[in-house]
């Protein structure tokens, strides 16, 4: 299956428990992203993989105009659904691939990308991508959840996400990030990272994992090795779970933008 394919899938099932998601609604990362991005209220932003909208949204009141873009129709509507409720009128949205953004170069001060990157089958394209879009001098904020630099810890955490979520493509370190940002010609730094505490029954249920993947999946988690479990914080049984670290990073596009 085409990893285009497999998203929309995902997603378009997953569409409306997305938006009714209180941490993609409301989480911390949200507000950090606003206060990384620092909006002086005149600019044009991009938010890449938009999902249902709520990244989108929180920019909107702080900004001249948003366009959303994601690949999947279904989370699109719930975007203009939850647009429409809030009376937002400066947020239009498209769909599109984030790896081949039909926008002209240098038209966007912001570009936004949060908890989305770890389904791009070619960040480093998707970076590129964003680097041309942005004006000199213009930022990406991206937010995603990042592996930890021990192997085990990666490819444990690597494995439980994709069989939880087959359009899953990978977790990249902190080191991989910012490796990615400056081989584009973006000046990056990671602003923060913490942890998220992933509960296991809504974690599969979000995605619709299918039971017998859920098994497996409760399974490894039993299983989990002794630094597997310090490192991710992995909890088995009843209460099964885990934490997820989570990275922001604010990049710039090198030059100056002459509205700066």
């Amino acid at each position: 299956m085409r990893l285009e394919t497999a998203i929309q899938r995902q997603f378009g099932a997953a569409a409306a428990r997305y938006a009714a998601s209180d941490y993609h609604r409301a989480g911390p990362d949200l507000a950090a992203m606003l206060e990384a991005a620092s909006p002086r209220g005149d600019e044009r932003v991009l938010d890449v993989g938009c999902g249902a909208g709520h990244t989108a949204l929180a920019f909107a009141p702080q900004v001249r105009e948003v366009v959303g873009l994601d690949l999947t129709n279904a989370m699109l509507d719930e975007a203009r659904g939850l647009a429409a409720r809030r009376g937002t009128l400066n947020l239009r949205l498209e769909r599109g691939d984030a790896m081949a953004l039909p926008y002209a170069d240098a038209c966007f001060d912001l570009v936004t990308c949060r908890q989305c990157a770890h389904h791009f089958e070619r960040p480093e394209a998707a970076l590129r991508e964003a680097a041309r879009v942005l004006r000199p001098g213009g930022r990406l904020v991206l937010v995603d959840s990042v592996a930890p630099e021990d192997p085990a810890q990666d490819s444990f955490l690597n494995a439980i996400e994709l069989l939880r979520d087959p359009s899953h493509v990978r977790d990249h370190s902190v080191s991989r990030w910012l490796g990615l940002l400056d081989a584009v010609g973006l000046a990056g730094e990671c602003r923060r990272t913490w942890r998220l505490a992933i509960d296991f029954d809504d974690w599969v249920v979000r995605m619709a994992t299918p039971p017998a993947v859920v098994a497996v999946l409760r399974g490894l988690l039993a299983d989990a090795t002794a630094g597997v479990r310090a490192g991710l914080a992995v909890r088995s049984g009843e209460r099964a779970g885990f934490e997820i670290p989570i990275a922001l990073f604010l990049a710039t596009r090198a030059g100056r933008s002459p509205r700066l």
